[in-house]
């Protein structure tokens, strides 16, 4: 009987086990899947369900005909999640192999990140690299979505464009200048991984992302290129310092060439400071001669010199103050045109003396001289040209010839299309212009085209702009040359060499400065430097633009 007594005792005990088993196993049931549920389903997202970035595609800098400037490429950054990266030391090697890079180096730096939940390996590669990686198939090595940017003219347009960084944001020039419009808006869409961070799902866009716009510039790619072309060479034959060459069509003031060298390749990492400084807008300089040119319109604009006066430069010098004023030659008596022809400092200073500072400058402000351009270009300088009531007549008489105020290339491009246009000024753009917006009459239409006419190269002088002609076309401009400033003043032996014109000078169409720094090769005027350059960019520019030639037949 006791043996009975004690296999039942057994018995409800081990029933009773198995029921409150069962009772307990429910009960974490019921919690798991009804109290806990949202808590649980929260905790388990956390862990598989991520935010994801949807980059936005960059807008392409294109030319004025739709030609690329600068564009976008697909690439893909690989990073890690330390955490979740566990692989033995001698496993790092095929990740190391595939993207290129030091082994004990990529050891150090995730024993040094392991706290981290992300770390950059190695960004901008080639999607076939990145997939490589990927089928590696490591945990916690995930591969994000880029775009790099690649320049298809190169150094030709590496000022101007300028440059993005790593992550893809306007650093110089255009790039910088309009960064906001280019760049767009990223998204976010929600994801779910799994355990090798592979997405096996799309759960929700968050946000769509907003590609940035598309950019037409007023640049022409192929007078872009010419320019750069001859100005690299004109440098590399002079051994000059440095030099720039800006081309404006005089109708619209659009922009259709700015390039500066020494340059740099935008599309490599190592980025000169010393080539980046787009010299056509940041740096100013003293224009010489062809000034000349923009201080007899402010003369005329005066209304007090007629344009029949004729001024008597014998002996060929005159003392201003306590300082002489030279010419090169006595050229007795000469009218306006020829006091141009000649470059005549006497001839200049004489007509520029008797009239009020405060005039002649007002003029100069309203052609856009000490008046930034407004280009939307980083660190563009407004010059400057100090003059007051009382000023030393010998520093306000060599404004006239272009020393003791200080210009840019792109402001004395402006200036010189005003002329070409018969006075008219049209707003700097280095946007293409679909609709012309509103000029400005800022010169006598009389005196723009007088001054005009006085600075057509004559095709059989002999003179200093014998060189910027071009065959079939009538050219007007000037040349000029002046010494650099050093430690003690003006230096003989450092010149910058300029040309200043427009063609065809019958109906105008290209204005072009040209300006080279430092010519060390023997040679440093700017009617041998700078006026070769001008001939061959303005021949080329109205070829490639269809501009008919001048009728040049004798009239009968």
């Amino acid at each position: 009987m006791k043996e009975k007594k004690n296999y039942n005792w057994r018995f409800y005990a081990v029933l009773i086990l198995f029921a409150a088993g069962i009772i307990i196993v429910g009960a974490r049931l019921v919690d798991l899947h009804i109290f806990n549920h949202d808590f649980l389903s929260k905790q388990g997202d956390m862990r598989t369900v991520r935010t994801v970035t949807l980059p936005a595609h960059r807008g392409m800098i294109l030319d004025r005909n739709g030609e690329p400037l600068a564009i976008s490429t697909p690439v893909d950054s690989i990073w890690i999640n330390p955490k979740e990266y566990f692989v033995e030391p001698q496993d790092i090697r095929p990740l190391a192999e595939i993207l290129d890079i030091n082994v004990s180096d990529l050891a150090k730096r995730l024993d040094a990140n392991r706290k981290k939940e992300f770390l950059y390996v190695k960004r901008q590669q080639n999607p076939d690299i990145a997939q490589a990686v990927i089928a590696l198939d490591i945990p916690g090595v995930y591969n994000q979505r880029e775009y790099r940017r690649f320049y298809p003219l190169g150094e030709a347009t590496a000022q101007l464009i300028g440059v993005t960084n790593i992550d893809g944001t306007g650093q110089e020039g255009i790039e910088l200048a309009y960064d906001h419009a280019l760049s767009g808006q990223a998204g976010e869409k929600r994801v779910l991984r799994d355990r090798l961070g592979h997405v096996i799902e799309n759960l929700e866009l968050v946000q769509a992302n907003q590609d940035g716009q598309h950019l037409y510039l007023s640049i022409d790619k192929r007078i872009q290129y010419l320019a750069y072309r001859e100005l690299k060479a004109t440098i590399a034959q002079h051994k000059a310092q440095a030099g720039s060459v800006i081309a404006m069509d005089v109708n619209t003031g659009e922009v259709l060439a700015m390039v500066n060298y020494p340059s740099f390749n935008p599309n490599s990492s190592e980025r000169p400071k010393a080539g980046m400084r787009n010299r056509a807008v940041t740096d100013t300089l003293e224009p010489g001669s062809t000034m000349k040119p923009l201080a007899m319109a402010a003369i005329l604009e005066t209304g007090e010199v007629d344009f029949d006066t004729m001024i008597d430069t014998s002996p060929g010098q005159m003392q201003v103050h306590r300082n002489i004023v030279k010419d090169l030659h006595d050229y007795g008596n000469l009218s306006l045109e020829m006091i141009l022809r000649h470059s005549s400092n006497v001839g200049i200073t004489k007509l520029l003396l008797p009239l009020p500072p405060e005039k002649i400058n007002q003029t100069w402000q309203s052609m856009g001289l000490t008046q930034i351009s407004h280009s939307g270009l980083p660190g563009e300088q407004a010059g400057r040209i100090t003059m007051t009531p009382r000023m030393d007549p010998f520093s306000y008489a060599t404004l006239a010839f272009g020393y003791g105020l200080s210009v840019t290339g792109l402001q004395l491009a402006q200036a010189y299309a005003i002329l070409a246009n018969g006075g008219e000024l049209h707003p700097v753009s280095l946007l293409r212009i679909n609709d012309l917006a509103n000029s400005e009459q800022v010169l006598d239409k009389k005196v723009a085209n007088a001054v005009s006419e006085m600075i057509i190269l004559d095709p059989l002088d002999q003179g200093t702009g014998l060189y910027a002609r071009i065959p079939g076309y009538q050219v007007a401009g000037k040349t000029g040359t002046t010494r650099k400033i050093g430690e003690g003043g003006y230096v003989d032996n450092r010149h910058i060499a300029l040309f200043a014109g427009f063609a065809p000078a019958s109906n105008p169409r290209i204005a072009i400065i040209v300006i080279i720094d430092e010519p060390s090769q023997g040679e440093y005027y700017g009617g041998l430097v700078a006026a070769p350059v001008f001939s061959k960019v303005m021949s080329g520019s109205l070829r490639l633009l269809n501009v008919p030639p001048d009728d040049l037949s004798p009239s009968s």
